[in-house]
């Protein structure tokens, strides 16, 4: 799996770069100081994953992700790294495509998860901290307002469950086990949760379930 690290902070990118180049199945294959550097070295060298700080000078990891994913018809999985889990601009990077993010104090395993998770194609989401980023950036107005029409409109009863529980940080197999069906029914539910909510991850369809009030960030 092919990795690109973007943080301002030079000690903090050869740290990242140490851990990931420990494992065998890792590699960094390019390091950028802010997100202006970032977006060309991305589309050059096409890594599966971009560690991303959310604070650069220059271009942020907020525009360097919109940039990445509004402008490549295949983005790499977008890992936000981050001092603070209740940063408002961890809900802004989220919104804006990122499939999760990490927090610098985590240990080494958590890292190595993390980015093994996102490479392939899975969210890493912090459920508390997500509902209390939601809760301050989503307009009170909007909490509780179930719509009937848009794309949360389109969903079935169950699949409607099934977004509520992802909201909620379970996995598919812990869904599996609330709803009582199979894993495999769930990964059906999932794959069609997305698709009508035009979301690329399990990350992207939680944030539309919190800013459509589809669910209660409080």
């Amino acid at each position: 799996m092919r990795v690109v690290i973007a943080d301002d902070e030079r000690l903090v990118r050869m740290g990242l770069r140490v851990v990931i180049d420990a494992e065998p199945d890792l590699t960094v294959v390019g390091e950028a100081a802010d997100g202006a550097e970032v977006v060309p070295l991305v589309r050059s060298l096409r890594p599966d994953v971009v560690l991303m700080d959310v604070r650069m000078p220059g271009i942020d990891g907020i525009r360097a992700t919109e940039q990445l994913v509004g402008g490549m018809e295949s983005p790499p999985k977008i890992l936000v790294v981050t001092t603070f889990e209740h940063d408002d601009h961890v809900y802004d990077a989220l919104r804006a495509g990122a499939a999760g993010f990490l927090l610098k104090r985590s240990s080494v395993e958590e890292m190595v998860q993390a980015v093994r998770l996102v490479a392939r194609g899975d969210s890493l989401l912090f459920p508390a901290a997500v509902r209390e980023l939601a809760l301050r950036q989503v307009p009170a107005g909007r909490r509780g307002a179930v719509p009937g029409k848009g794309p949360i409109g389109r969903l079935t009863e169950r699949e409607g469950q099934v977004l509520r529980l992802m909201a909620a940080g379970l996995n598919n197999g812990e869904i599996a086990g609330r709803l009582v069906v199979s894993q495999e029914t769930v990964k059906t539910h999932v794959a069609s949760v997305l698709s009508k909510l035009g979301a690329r991850d399990r990350t992207q369809a939680v944030i539309a379930a919190y800013e459509s009030g589809f669910v209660l960030p409080g």
